[in-house]
């Protein structure tokens, strides 16, 4: 049933893609501001008591939901399966500005995709600014934002409605990612990170770096920390396994920053053979950054392990929105497929 729904879903989707600003976005926003009007006080323990109050109550929704179809029939939880992955899972949720940026540089309108990327990231962030930038520097954010994207919006989800029984899992996925996105509590957010955010822009009764905003985020790390895995492993074979696997590599060896971005958008980039990871992170994997990796892992290399990450990727262009793309939807194929051999051998087994 699960696969079905799955399809289900992704069908209509394709044929009447889920408007960003929908109802129940809005509704969840309001309930997730609400709930940090009234328990915030600056504390992290009232952190852990909001995201409680809201993720738990989303997993009790939808578990109550999933009784209630029950109780009704089996169309009725396919009903609800398709509705919920509806609204979780989806690459029209984010792939009408990447295809916008797409047709812009296909057309020779560098500043028509330049718009295009600013709309898309002052959805997060309201003061974004991309005005004169380099094509160059243009596509590799573009192919960035569109990867932590399809991550958020379809693999991350996926991976936890194949774990978790019912409709539970996308609903857990995407309501700590919605929390962790609208609690902000990274104490020196950079531009970039703000540009990468796939969701909601930061709520007005929690400012970045409080406090109670700093479960919200490790939940959601710690959520997260396998399907981003999967997720990379899912690009390394569809894509350039080699050069996706030493990225991966050097980028797990770096002790800071944020690992999860990190190995998604190197071992992404090694797999399309691009550069595409934040200037930042690159920087990291080839300095220093990685010295503390060698002591915890002796199998890495002497070189890796001291900054010697030696890949040279190509820079992104025009013609890497377009492998980006074909690279996301190999994997989406590659999960489908996935998802429809564990359907088959739940048959099969009964």
């Amino acid at each position: 049933m699960g696969f079905i729904a799955l399809i289900l879903a992704l069908i209509a989707e394709q044929m009447r893609p889920l408007p960003r600003d929908n109802l129940a976005h809005r509704g969840f926003a309001a309930i997730v501001d609400r709930v940090a009007t009234l328990t915030n006080a600056g504390q992290r323990l009232h952190g852990v008591v909001g995201w409680a109050i809201v993720v738990g109550g989303a997993v009790i929704a939808v578990v109550l939901a999933q009784v209630l179809a029950s109780s009704i029939g089996a169309v009725a939880v396919l009903a609800l399966h398709a509705l919920v992955l509806y609204h979780t899972v989806g690459l029209r949720q984010f792939s009408s500005a990447f295809t916008e940026i797409q047709l812009a540089l296909a057309a020779n309108d560098p500043e028509g995709a330049r718009q295009a990327l600013q709309r898309w990231a002052r959805l997060d962030d309201p003061d974004a600014v991309v005005a004169d930038m380099p094509v160059g520097e243009l596509c590799r954010q573009a192919i960035a934002r569109a990867l932590v994207a399809a991550h958020r919006h379809v693999f991350g989800p996926l991976f936890w409605y194949l774990v978790l029984p019912g409709a539970i899992g996308p609903v857990l996925y995407r309501a700590a990612q919605f929390v962790a996105d609208r609690w902000q509590a990274t104490p020196s957010r950079p531009a970039e990170a703000v540009l990468l955010s796939a969701d909601a822009a930061p709520s007005p009764t929690v400012v970045a770096g409080e406090p109670y905003g700093e479960f919200a985020r490790q939940a959601y790390a710690v959520i997260d920390w396998l399907p981003v895995r999967l997720a990379s492993v899912g690009f390394a074979i569809v894509g350039n396994f080699e050069d996706a696997v030493y990225c991966w590599r050097a980028a797990a060896a770096v002790r800071r920053g944020d690992p999860q971005r990190r190995i998604l958008l190197m071992a992404g980039g090694g797999a399309l053979g691009m550069r595409i990871a934040d200037p930042r992170i690159e920087a990291d994997v080839r300095s220093g950054g990685a010295t503390t990796a060698a002591d915890d892992d002796p199998s890495l290399s002497a070189g890796t392990a001291s900054g010697g990450f030696d890949w040279q990727g190509t820079e992104p262009d025009a013609a890497g929105l377009r492998s980006a793309a074909a690279l996301v939807w190999r994997s989406l194929v590659l999960w489908i497929l996935l998802f429809a051999m564990v359907t088959i051998a739940n048959w099969l087994g009964r």
